[in-house]
């Protein structure tokens, strides 16, 4: 059955708190694959924490460092790919993810996302902002982003992890049987 889903990456994108980071490590472990966080990675490369680079150096130099990220894994195959909150703000990123991968939407309610990441101090955009009319806000400024960057779009309110998991797989495979 995962067959279908052979040589296609998996990514997942989505606003801060939808549930990239946890969905994105169960799907890669249900079909054995490796996964690759943007996040981690840049973290990785600049040995700085994203909100120290946000603070030292500024979003659009973060932005380039992220951009420079998904030019290198976009060449991969049969990877998991979990990109941070902004990543598809650019549409040169989105070109990249979109050459060997299929872009998984996930989305959440302000409330919902506002009760996963209000003990965060890792959200350097939530900076002084901490609360759920900013979110509102912000989901809606970036929505249109996500909604023409993405291949599949779920909901991750109200579900358990094992179902919007299983849900990303089968729509997916759905998705390469009608699309590609």
């Amino acid at each position: 059955m995962y067959n279908d889903l052979k040589h296609y990456n998996l990514v997942f994108i989505g606003f801060m708190g939808v549930g990239k980071t946890t969905i994105s490590s169960k799907v890669s472990k249900i079909l054995n694959r490796e996964i690759i966080d943007t996040d981690k990675k840049i973290i990785e490369k600049t040995n700085i924490e994203i909100s120290d680079i946000f603070n030292q150096f500024g979003e659009e130099y973060f932005r380039n460092i992220e951009s420079n990220i998904i030019s290198e894994i976009s060449t991969k195959k049969d990877v998991i790919i979990s990109c941070g909150g902004g990543s598809v703000i650019r549409e040169k990123n989105v070109s990249l993810l979109k050459e060997n991968g299929i872009i998984i939407r996930l989305t959440a309610n302000p409330h919902t996302i506002f009760n996963r990441v209000r003990k965060s101090n890792s959200r350097p955009i939530l900076k002084n902002n901490m609360n759920e009319q900013f979110i509102s806000s912000l989901m809606k400024k970036r929505d249109l982003i996500y909604k023409n960057a993405a291949d599949i779009t779920i909901s991750t309110d109200y579900k358990s992890i094992k179902e919007i998991s299983k849900e990303c797989i089968e729509k997916s495979i759905q998705f390469i049987k009608y699309n590609k």
